[in-house]
């Protein structure tokens, strides 16, 4: 029996990759056709959004451009990951950070920034992953990159002691633009602080549309696997066009039609057949709507 077509909006437990996600998904469906969309780090917990057989092909496009995440940064530690999974490099007092600079060190972290990526993430530099390279001794100097952080708040703090010294955990909520590294944001609050800093907890709330609340844990895909269906999901993703039969047999052929998609409609356009069934996704150049990817096949 072929597996449904369509997203799934999975809760990602701490302790497995993205891919383990997608592995259990794969014997819960029965197809090898899954993939994700957005990765989330070992330690992080959330919203991860998963396509099943043709919904695979929506996950390229979909327009997931903002997400919301809780978190905790711990000031006064600093480890080689910028999160808790990492060694710590160095240990300075949070005693004398107050809230007030905190909140200051958060404003100017906001709006559009340039933000250095972990020396530990799966960037590509010469060919090879960033934290191949930084755990054979040589990490490299990554280049900043632009990404827009919409919101940063401190929601709460709390003082913490350990045999080393006095630290300071800091929850904050963050909206901000894909690319953008949560353990970046708190390894710069350190930085600026003068005190180091690094991620102890994250879970992203949002992804795009899709909320923590409408999220599923493996569990509970375990009992059932319900997916979003493929034409449900394209029309909550994407703007709408109505095809007429001839049309949707054009396209559904790879053919292209003449433009006229909806007004205003940025990226790609759900075109739908008589039936309501999803035929492709469009994209609309130089006076004519052509196939992205296409569904009946």
């Amino acid at each position: 029996m072929t597996a449904p077509s369509g997203l799934l909006i999975v809760d990602k437990p701490a302790g497995l990759t993205s891919h383990d996600v997608v592995s259990r998904v794969r014997k819960l469906a029965g197809t090898r056709r899954v993939g994700h969309a957005g990765t989330l780090d070992p330690m992080a917990t959330g919203v991860l959004v998963v396509g099943v057989e043709k919904a695979t092909r929506l996950l390229g496009h979909l327009a997931l451009t903002q997400k919301e995440y809780h978190g905790t940064v711990r000031l006064g530690q600093r480890t080689d990951s910028d999160d808790a999974d990492g060694e710590i490099l160095a240990q300075v007092p949070a005693t004398d950070v107050t809230p007030a600079a905190l909140r200051a060190a958060a404003a100017a972290l906001t709006g559009e920034i340039q933000q250095v990526p972990p020396g530990i993430s799966a960037i590509k530099v010469a060919g090879q992953r960033a934290y191949r390279l930084t755990r054979d001794g040589a990490p490299p100097d990554l280049p900043p990159r632009p990404v827009t952080i919409t919101s940063l708040e401190v929601v709460a703090l709390r003082r913490v002691s350990d045999e080393r010294g006095d630290l300071l955990d800091a929850d904050i909520e963050v909206t901000c633009s894909s690319g953008t590294y949560i353990r970046a944001i708190a390894r710069d609050l350190g930085a600026a602080l003068g005190v180091g800093g690094h991620l102890t907890a994250l879970r992203r709330t949002r992804v795009g549309p899709y909320l923590v609340s409408d999220a599923a844990t493996l569990e509970e895909l375990s009992a059932s696997l319900s997916v979003i269906p493929l034409a449900q999901a394209a029309a909550a993703a994407f703007a709408r066009r109505d095809l007429t039969a001839d049309e949707a047999r054009l396209v559904g052929h790879g053919g292209r039609l003449a433009a006229a998609g909806p007004v205003g409609a940025a990226g790609p356009v759900a075109a739908f057949g008589p039936d309501g069934s999803l035929i492709a996704l469009l994209t609309e150049e130089d006076g004519q709507a052509r196939p992205l990817a296409v569904f009946t096949g």
